[in-house]
């Protein structure tokens, strides 16, 4: 069945090649405000402990909780974003952002602050998927790489920049001026969304499986919590809520299994299908996770071992995260020109080397060689991110590009739950063995760090050995998989809930190198 209602506004929304559609301007403007609320707490946990009067591990629940929510909500957006239309996607993303920013700015007490927080991640769950989305549908494969590097500056700089972020504004006033400043900028945004943004596809309604949105929320949400649990936590007890996350998840894939036969999976798992999404996903993943990593433990170093202050610290990691979103759009007209290998294996190079350096910090390593290793490693998730997710999602079938960014974006918050919770692990057991036997606590957080960066380090090098197994262009990838799929027609009843009609007609979008 063709649809005139899609092809109109395929055609509205898709731009001319070599022009950036204006709905993906105003998207990656929105992901970027609500994605750098993720770590923008960071810095200002100290601030919160001495005028809410909590603990530590307490305050550290507002960022915890805001990548818990994440993780819960995520999975759930690939079934509501084929179901609402852009517009209203748009409209619950950014209205949930605003209502709990508004709410975190008055809160009167830490247990309003944490509800705040939680509704804050709600919207932002929504924003990243629905970027990628939107971007697969209207933007001409030929560009893709382009657009994607400016995507990339949403994405990944983001929560590199909030502590800086959170460092400069902590300085003119309290903690409550992170969400005062925030919200008329993200209120500016969402009135000229809605005033710009049109509707991209075609909505198609259907029930919700409620078991799958609970072992979904239960599985992933569970997964990070434990994971944070190792983080000066019971490890029995962490290893228990993460056991509990695992089995729900697995009750969660088998029942998107059962679901897909009939048509109608909340999360599509027949993505993973397709060889190169899969690994772009594993490959993402470990970046992330040594992203993650390096971003909890060198503001450690920086303000425990060498005695920098917040903003000093923010400071001295800005030149790395400005370099990424910089170089982003760079990356992109290179991987429109030359594909992905070329970008991917330098950067996965690269992202090892600077992990390789972080292992040798001592206690008087001069600060210019932190920020080159600092922005080394940036320049090589620069390289390698935006290539990754453009073959990643470029392989699959327009039908399923709501589920895949929805897998990607899940697992981007369970990296880095497990790279946080990794990095802290290792760090802490080798200064408590070395505090055991005698050696000072600086010496003995510093031989821990170095520790964690090893453990970095050696993660780093699955990515270059991933990094070999990519394609070089999204269009082979994208070949092989459709081949696949035709070959197995049998096997697929999507069609019987609109999803052949669906491809046939989303498929239009697609332009051929």
């Amino acid at each position: 069945m063709h649809s005139p209602q899609l092809d109109s506004s395929a055609k509205s929304a898709t731009a001319a090649p070599g022009r950036t559609p204006a709905v993906i301007r105003l998207l990656v403007l929105a992901t970027f405000v609500v994605i750098l609320n993720e770590t923008i707490m960071i810095n200002a946990i100290p601030r919160l402990m001495s005028a809410l009067h909590i603990t530590e591990q307490t305050a550290q629940w507002l960022s915890t909780a805001f990548m818990l929510t994440m993780a819960a909500v995520i999975p759930i957006t690939g079934w509501f974003l084929q179901r609402v239309s852009t517009r209203s996607a748009y409209a619950t993303a950014m209205g949930l952002f605003l209502l709990g920013t508004a709410l975190a700015a008055v809160a009167p007490a830490f247990e309003v602050l944490l509800g705040a927080r939680i509704i804050q991640a709600s919207g932002t769950a929504v924003m990243m998927p629905l970027l990628m989305t939107t971007l697969m549908q209207v933007v001409p494969e030929t560009d893709r790489g382009r657009v994607m590097g400016t995507v990339s500056l949403a994405i990944s700089v983001a929560p590199a920049m909030g502590p800086t972020v959170s460092g400069v504004i902590l300085q003119f006033g309290s903690w409550r001026l992170l969400f005062a400043v925030v919200f008329p900028i993200a209120a500016l945004i969402t009135w000229r969304g809605l005033k710009q943004l049109k509707n991209v596809g075609e909505p198609r309604f259907s029930t919700v499986d409620w078991l799958s949105v609970v072992t979904a929320a239960a599985g992933f949400g569970g997964l990070v919590y434990g994971l944070s649990r190792f983080e000066g936590g019971d490890v029995r007890v962490a290893a228990a809520i993460v056991a509990a996350g695992l089995v729900a998840i697995a009750v969660f894939v088998f029942r998107q299994l059962s679901l897909q036969k009939r048509g109608v999976p909340l999360l599509d798992l027949r993505t993973l299908r397709h060889r190169t999404y899969t690994v772009a996903l594993i490959l993402m993943s470990v970046a992330f996770m040594a992203m993650l990593g390096s971003m909890v433990l060198l503001p450690l170093y920086l303000q425990n071992i060498r005695g920098l202050n917040a903003l000093e610290a923010g400071l001295l990691v800005m030149p790395g995260g400005l370099a990424m979103g910089l170089l982003g759009p760079t990356v992109g007209r290179l991987f429109d020109r030359f594909g992905g290998r070329v970008l991917v294996i330098p950067g996965a190079i690269g992202i090892t080397l600077s992990l390789v350096g972080f292992t040798q910090v001592t206690m008087t390593m001069p600060l210019w060689q932190l920020l080159g290793l600092h922005t080394l490693l940036m320049v090589g998730l620069a390289a390698t991110f935006t290539p990754v997710f453009t073959l990643g999602l470029g392989a699959v079938p327009p039908p399923l590009y709501s589920h895949a960014s929805s897998i990607l974006s899940t697992l981007q918050q369970v990296a880095a739950a497990i790279g946080t919770a990794l990095v802290i692990t290792v760090m802490s057991a080798r200064a408590d063995a070395l505090g055991s036997a005698g050696v000072t606590e600086t010496l003995a957080n510093l031989n821990g760090m170095r520790l964690a960066f090893i453990v970095g380090a050696a993660l780093s090098v699955a990515v270059v050995i991933t990094a070999l197994l990519l394609p070089a262009r999204a269009d082979n990838a994208g070949k092989t998989d459709e081949v696949d799929e035709a070959g197995k027609p049998g096997e697929d009843e999507a069609g019987k809930s609109g999803e052949t009609d669906r491809t046939e007609e989303t498929r239009p979008v697609e332009q051929p190198v």
